[in-house]
């Protein structure tokens, strides 16, 4: 069945564009190319040197023979190019069944092999797309969720503001899985980035906290109160509520208290005046009123009536 769509992209010249390199000239090499991608292999410097070449795929099938410049037979030709000059293989529109290992085996002029080796050939689906998921939790905290479509052995890494997230940002999970949880405070420009051995996909998605805030005071009744709660229907600490982010500024209200009681004291002070001089008036009306009147004729004194 691979071989069929293989062909069928081949003749309808449909490709995904990913074309990977793989330098195979050092024995055992591990090369990857992309499904229906490309794959270019360099097997040698030059072909041109050589005097005999073989190039099997799993010790027994024979891809590619050649001498010199002239390649003698190409048994995937319809699909691939060897290039003798600069000694690039070239293996268009791949299927799963090539990946294998392939070894290159080179012949002297007497016919006598004088050199081997190998290069491991994985076929895998490229990462097409990347898609991040956004939640609250009942603490405040944000769970996080990167999924993507296709891709082979998909690994994932995550930033923030273009740093690697770091354990103090992270509730749980690994910065190396696809689900992660914030803490509350953690706000930014969150990327996840896909990728596997040909291909590299990111997405990107601005976050905010969920709205909580942490509270940390001490009740009247000597209760102290230390959590994260919703900052909308917040209830506790209202007036001694201290947090991470928000500090109360304290010298205002002293200010402000010591002002209000001056004020009480001048009152106090300024009633009290009053009161006293209220007081003082009303004693000397009473005693101007009753202090006796001394007649003006003399006739009516008492003086005159006693002698």
């Amino acid at each position: 069945m691979e071989a069929v769509v293989g062909l069928l992209v081949m003749l309808l010249g449909v490709s995904h564009g990913v074309e990977t390199y793989c330098d195979g000239r050092q024995n055992r090499t591990q090369c990857y190319g992309a499904l229906g991608g490309t794959v270019v292999l360099q097997l040698m410097d030059s072909a041109s040197e050589i005097f005999k070449y073989q190039w099997n795929k799993n010790k027994t099938t024979a891809i590619l023979h050649g001498r010199k410049d002239k390649i003698v037979s190409n048994e995937m030709k319809d699909r691939s190019i060897f290039t003798p000059s600069n000694g690039t293989f070239r293996i268009n529109n791949l299927i799963r069944t090539d990946g294998a290992e392939y070894t290159l085996k080179i012949f002297d002029s007497n016919g006598r092999e004088s050199g081997q080796r190998t290069l491991q050939l994985s076929i895998q689906a490229p990462v097409s797309s990347v898609r991040l998921d956004t939640g609250c939790l009942s603490q405040g905290e944000m769970r996080v969720s990167c999924s993507s479509e296709g891709g082979d052995s998909p690994q994932y890494s995550w930033t923030l503001d273009g740093h690697t997230l770091t354990d103090a940002q992270l509730l749980s999970g690994n910065k190396e899985t696809n689900n992660i949880t914030l803490k509350q405070d953690v706000s930014g420009r969150l990327v996840c980035s896909v990728r596997n051995h040909v291909s590299n996909v990111s997405k990107e998605e601005k976050i905010s906290t969920c709205g909580f805030i942490f509270i940390n005071c001490t009740l009247p009744d000597g209760t102290n109160i230390s959590q994260w709660v919703f900052s909308a229907t917040n209830t506790l600490c209202i007036d001694l509520t201290t947090t991470p982010t928000m500090i109360t500024d304290t010298t205002d209200n002293s200010l402000l208290v010591c002002g209000l009681r001056a004020a009480v004291v001048l009152s106090l002070l300024v009633g009290i005046a009053i009161y006293f001089a209220w007081k003082k008036k009303k004693y000397n009306k009473v005693e101007t009123s009753s202090r006796p009147r001394i007649k003006d004729h003399p006739e009516n004194s008492f003086s005159m009536v006693e002698l």
